[in-house]
């Protein structure tokens, strides 16, 4: 299966003429639950954009399921939008339930944000919402996807392209589209359900008397002594998803063609629901070039971790035959793969997943006694790890915590010791043995353009009680602080610190805005982000100029967190004189 954007391109006018008007719809446009829904998507674009959200069966690497898809496919089409202009974008709802898009890292009026209850009311079965956006204030690599209840679990999704209205300081020979994603035959409430009963149900890497992880018998007396696992990486994993590249299962080929010597851009987005992937191209180095849409300094790594929501543009070279393109789920229990092809059919070997990864002590909040790195005898002591009483340590010791962090049933562990981690790798990807990305490698290509110091800070905490499956912000779910949104005066400068006091790493969303990652790049150059991963037991810290008036939705992107209760609505007020 070959993919070219020159001739996704060519599809446009085919494209747009068949969803001008109604009667050209497939079947499941109008309704009708029958059908198949085609895997991959077309491209559309120009000053008026018609969409259809629809529903039917469909059918992924032999596994059938029931999906929601937007014109007709899964990812539901590329919207190509252009710098400098504005554009309408009209949302027609086939469905028998509430639907909505929202323009993940687009900067639109907030009333065009698209989150049910935030800032409109969602699009009604029968109706069309039309999006009237201005002149567009950006370019780069974005997505879309459906705010209404799980339904971006069951493929309301897709990628979307904003062109510079200048020149691109990304030069490329070919410009390909990467969306990762995942497939599950399970009614994405189902899976809720299993979580809420078992938050462990779908992990198949648990430790048991018969494993081979490299834990001692006091490791292992360790782990269970704080009732805890250290396989406990994702909620939901390969044991049900089928991990997909631009729709496609492993074994539909997805390829894309090059010739040696060229350039190509590869837009990364990882639009699953639950999913964080680790890229490589064996034998193949990428220079990341773009962050959640931002221009960035090139930087050259082997690998990069993709936590859900965020995007990466990288420039390769590719020399061989063929390179497989691995996205591998962080926590080993599956792949979505493609491959850069010289010639159709040309393929490369596909590297077997790695070991299970293994939480450490400073995953649980403990950054000053990662054991993991030390060298105890040449510290003075031999005292192996298991040995320690870690057994005995307090991990809800709540004395530590602001007192505007709600104590309860929804927080079963406190971090000790939350430590910057923006340096950090990923889960997984610490002793790898080649250049793995990280936040601290990021600076911003062209100057910021706020170069006040932050006039307050805040912490926010992000909380939950794995074994109960809650989740919640400073210890109180959404649903407590609803009338209580986190305010901001207009164009307030604020140095916001996230501390995950949980055992997993959590994509943490902002809507309507950028802000600047504090990783010790100079103040002008700190990159720009609308997604930024908080690493267990660890912290982050941004730096928000809050110059978008409106209500905004501020939350974890893994969709059954959010769902759970870790969302939050942030307020800009409006400044004096502006409506």
């Amino acid at each position: 299966m070959q993919v070219s954007i020159n001739t996704t391109r060519r599809s446009l006018i085919k494209s747009a003429v068949a969803i001008g008007g109604l009667a050209a719809m497939p079947a499941w446009a109008r309704g009708v639950s029958h059908g198949p829904i085609r895997q991959g998507f077309d491209e559309v674009s120009g000053r008026v954009i018609d969409l259809a959200v629809g529903e039917g069966p469909i059918a992924v690497a032999g596994r059938r399921g029931h999906a929601f898809a937007v014109n007709g496919s899964i990812p539901g089409p590329l919207v190509r939008l252009k710098e400098g202009e504005p554009v309408t974008l009209r949302v027609a709802n086939r469905l028998a339930e509430d639907t909505s898009i929202h323009w993940h890292g687009l900067l639109v009026p907030f009333q065009f944000d698209g989150v049910p209850g935030v800032s409109f009311p969602g699009i009604k079965p029968g109706e069309t919402f039309v999006y009237e956006m201005p002149a567009l204030r950006q370019a780069g690599t974005y997505w879309w996807h459906s705010h209404s209840g799980l339904q971006e679990q069951a493929g309301h999704y897709g990628p979307l392209i904003v062109d510079p209205a200048g020149p691109d300081p990304v030069e490329a020979d070919r410009d390909y589209v990467l969306m990762l994603s995942e497939f599950t035959p399970l009614h994405p409430h189902t899976i809720m359900a299993k979580l809420k009963k078992g938050e462990e149900y779908f992990n198949r890497q648990k430790t048991s008397w018969t494993d081979e992880y490299p834990l001692s018998g006091a490791d292992r007396r360790m782990w269970a002594g704080m009732r805890m696992m250290p396989t406990d990486i994702a909620d939901v994993t390969g044991s049900t998803y089928t991990y997909l590249a631009n729709g496609h299962a492993p074994s539909d080929g997805l390829e894309y063609l090059f010739k040696p010597g060229e350039r190509v851009r590869l837009r990364v987005i990882n639009g699953s629901a639950m999913s964080f992937f680790n890229v490589r191209i064996p034998g193949v180095r990428m220079t990341v070039v773009q962050a959640d849409g931002k221009n960035v300094r090139p930087v050259e790594v082997d690998e990069f971790q993709i936590g859900t929501a965020e995007t990466y543009d990288i420039v390769v070279e590719p020399t061989g035959e063929a390179h497989t393109i691995v996205a591998e789920a962080m926590d080993r229990s599956g792949m979505a793969v493609a491959t850069l092809a010289s010639r159709p059919g040309a393929r490369a070997p596909v590297p077997p997943l790695r070991d299970p990864v293994l939480l450490t002590m400073k995953d649980m909040g403990h950054g000053s006694m990662d054991h993991s790195g030390m060298d105890h005898a040449a510290m003075g002591h031999d005292m192996p790890m298991g040995e320690m009483d870690h057994g005995a340590m307090n991990m809800r010791d709540t004395s530590t915590l602001p007192a505007d962090v709600k104590v309860g049933p929804g927080l079963d562990m406190v971090s000790a010791e939350p430590i910057d981690r923006m340096g950090d790798p990923g889960l997984g990807l610490d002793k790898i043995g080649h250049k793995v990305l990280t936040y601290n490698d990021l600076s911003a290509l062209e100057p910021n353009d706020d170069s006040r110091s932050p006039s307050r800070s805040m912490e926010i905490h992000l909380t939950g009680n794995m074994e109960r499956y809650m989740w919640s912000f400073d210890g109180k779910k959404f649903n407590a602080v609803a009338d209580q949104p986190i305010r901001f005066a207009f164009n307030e400068r604020v140095r916001v610190k996230l501390v995950n006091d949980t055992m997993m790493a959590h994509p943490i969303h902002l809507h309507g805005h950028f802000f600047e990652l504090v990783n010790g790049a100079d103040r002008m150059h700190q990159p720009q982000k609308h997604t930024v991963i908080v690493q267990p037991g660890g912290s982050a810290t941004f730096d928000l100029t809050a110059d978008e008036v409106g209500d905004w939705a501020f939350h974890c992107h893994l969709l059954y967190h959010m769902h759970a209760g870790m969302f939050q609505v942030v307020t800009v007020a409006s400044p004096e004189g502006v409506a």
